[in-house]
């Protein structure tokens, strides 16, 4: 299930469709992965092996790892994980993880136990690659911020590995927000703020997450008004090296850039284009470029279409509308940098001033009848031309985990 803003305000829960005076015809939409049949129709996208047409496929690329990794492999504990753990409920699942609550049997602490099924030969396709855990472990060893999810330990047996993670007990982000009627602008600023924070770190340290999206966004605790979130969910990311290019197919449609769409070369860029459709959802519960099928929403990205809406944002601020539009930028070079967002007016303004500027920007617009011109210097910025016919909004499937 998503969440979804409906008409007469408020979220709804995932799964269903917004309220329109003609409902779409479904509320099937984007799944974690590009299936084959997705990407064959998708204009620009050609031949290719495996999952990822155009790409490289899921088998290839672990050879492919496999040939450039060091020699010297990450050391996973080849003990059995129950000896030193006491293993409790599953806590979610995935195509080949499960994930189940434990406690640590010498500290009595609680963690979160992710059972990767391992690929069990070159040819088959079940499981994951070993390449490719060794690639997320040796990120999450390397991280530690209080916005990012800390990974314990490590074990290995020949049909699993099992990362020991820091148990993030809160739920997923949107839950927290089907609780409510509505989210205010204040409130979405204060959470965006830590994305930028953890991401900040990741970038610091040349780590692409690759997979941003509300999923991927856990609370620690959500029982206070504004809860401390953790990214999670490394499984596609990868560190960005000077001078070595680097391209995949992989991610969640609703949330890709266009370069990966296009499969150009990628780096840290891809995660703020992400951001910036995080921020969209945030301040209006709708999607900005979800079409009814895989394939349009992958041509609207590539065709960056997408628009505010009024009956969403209605309410939301120039500078707010600003902040996206700058994330939300075809060409790389153009596009936000982690750095240039977390200095961003609607980031380090107070939100008085904000919604001041705001109200005066408007003000003027309904005076002299004018568009703001994106002189942010009178915190003004374009508007969306209107769009005849409004896109749909469907719900979105829960993603699975990696």
């Amino acid at each position: 299930m998503r969440l979804n803003h409906s008409q007469a305000g408020g979220w709804g829960r995932r799964g269903e469709c917004p309220s329109a005076s003609q409902p779409p015809p479904s509320c099937e939409t984007s799944v974690v992965r590009f299936p084959e049949e997705s990407i064959r129709e998708h204009p620009g996208w050609e031949g290719g092996n495996g999952l990822f047409p155009g790409g490289t496929s899921s088998l290839t690329g672990c050879m492919l790892q496999a040939s450039m990794r060091s020699s010297n492999m990450e050391t996973f504990k080849q003990q059995k994980v129950e000896d030193f753990y006491d293993i409790g409920e599953e806590l979610g699942s995935g195509q080949f993880a499960i994930v189940k609550k434990c406690r640590e049997k010498s500290t009595g602490l609680e963690y979160a136990a992710k059972f990767i099924k391992k690929r069990q030969s070159r040819a088959s396709r079940r499981g994951v690659c070993r390449e490719e855990i060794e690639r997320e472990v040796s990120i999450l060893r390397q991280v530690l911020h209080p916005n990012v999810i800390t990974l314990h330990d490590v074990f290995e047996n020949r049909t699993d590995v099992v990362l020991i993670l820091e148990l993030v007990s809160g739920g997923e982000l949107f839950d927290f927000l089907a609780q409510k009627e509505s989210l205010s602008e204040e409130e979405a600023t204060s959470f965006i703020k830590q994305i930028l924070d953890g991401v900040n770190y990741l970038h610091a340290k040349k780590i692409a997450h690759f997979d941003l999206k509300p999923e991927n966004i856990m609370l620690l605790d959500k029982n206070i008004p504004i809860p401390h979130i953790k990214l999670i969910d490394f499984g596609l990311a990868h560190e960005i090296e000077d001078g070595v290019e680097f391209k995949n197919i992989f991610g969640t449609p609703e949330f890709v850039a266009p370069e990966i769409v296009n499969y150009e070369p990628l780096g840290l860029e891809a995660d703020m284009w992400s951001i910036g459709v995080i921020t969209y959802i945030l301040l209006s519960g709708a999607s900005p470029f979800l079409g009814d099928t895989k394939q349009e929403t992958l041509a609207n990205i590539t065709a960056v279409s997408y628009d505010f809406d009024e009956e969403f944002f209605s309410q939301t601020s120039e500078l707010a509308k600003d902040f996206i539009r700058k994330l939300l930028v075809k060409e790389t070079r153009k596009r936000l940098t982690i750095q240039e967002a977390l200095r961003h007016p609607w980031i380090t303004l107070s939100f008085s001033i904000v919604s001041l500027c705001n109200h005066l920007t408007r003000s003027l617009m309904k005076k002299v009848h004018l568009r703001p011109d994106g002189d942010l210097r009178n915190c003004e910025s374009d508007t969306e031309e209107d769009i005849a016919k409004r896109k749909a909004l469907h719900s979105r499937r829960r993603s699975s985990t990696s």
